[in-house]
């Protein structure tokens, strides 16, 4: 049974007025009017960065007359990050390592040869980035036949993504499925390349099917909200970084 969005007038009606940030007990909390935010196990909701606490009151602060919950992602992932980030820990850690295993970047077309040649320029340099950069060696392919990858480097993956403290792994977790690409992902978390940017190299493929046979509509609306996460997780892993 699939269950469909809730509309406009489904949605919980705003109940403040004002949206701030305090620093206490260690932490930032986002307030709305007097009262902490809550997660959805009522704990406050108190980020580790001035800079995190501010990306999520500003989306508690654009609401309108009715809530968009869906529309909030920066919220919903520090929500989980404080109800469930320790018990969410292994299964994280153990996506990471799933998504190395068939790494969208392995996978280079057997033709045509324009599309390889932008596989090339786009992917290669990024497969050597993380051999060089995060020990990670990943074995190319051509066409969609899986190639196992090596032991040490999906071990290696793991052991990376457990070293994230919750809030990066969070992220890490969001970006990997996102972008088809656990290489992408860490390019991201470690500022080595922009969200938006992963993004565009992720659907590398996608993009030339669309200058070969147009853009379709509802493609089109799919691939603006993903775009609109990426730039959310952008702000995320820079808020992180940020120390103020």
């Amino acid at each position: 049974m699939t269950l469909s969005a809730p509309t406009a007038d489904e949605r919980p009606r705003r109940f403040y007025k004002s949206v701030s940030v305090t620093e206490e007990g260690g932490g930032f909390t986002v307030r709305l009017d007097s009262r902490a935010a809550r997660t959805p196990l009522k704990r406050s909701l108190t980020l580790p960065t001035a800079a995190l606490a501010e990306l999520v009151a500003q989306e508690w602060a654009a609401q309108g007359e009715r809530l968009d919950i869906a529309g909030m992602a920066a919220t919903r992932l520090a929500c989980t990050v404080i109800d469930r980030g320790e018990d969410a820990r292994p299964g994280l850690v153990r996506e990471a390592a799933r998504l190395a295993e068939a790494d969208a970047l392995c996978y280079f077309a057997e033709g045509p040869r324009e599309l390889v040649a932008r596989q090339e320029a786009v992917w290669g340099p990024w497969l050597d980035w993380a051999a060089r950069e995060l020990g990670v060696r990943l074995v190319r392919a051509s066409g969609v036949v899986h190639q196992p990858q090596p032991a040490e480097s999906l071990l290696r993956v793991e052991a990376l993504a457990g070293a994230l403290d919750d809030f990066a792994l969070m992220g890490l977790g969001f970006s990997g499925p996102l972008y088809g690409s656990i290489v992408l992902a860490f390019a991201v978390q470690r500022g080595a390349l922009g969200a938006v940017d992963a993004f565009e190299a992720s659907r590398l493929d996608e993009r030339f099917q669309e200058e070969q046979w147009g853009v379709d509509h509802e493609a089109a609306e799919r691939t603006a909200r993903l775009r609109r996460d990426a730039a959310m997780l952008q702000a995320w892993f820079d808020a992180i970084r940020h120390t103020m």
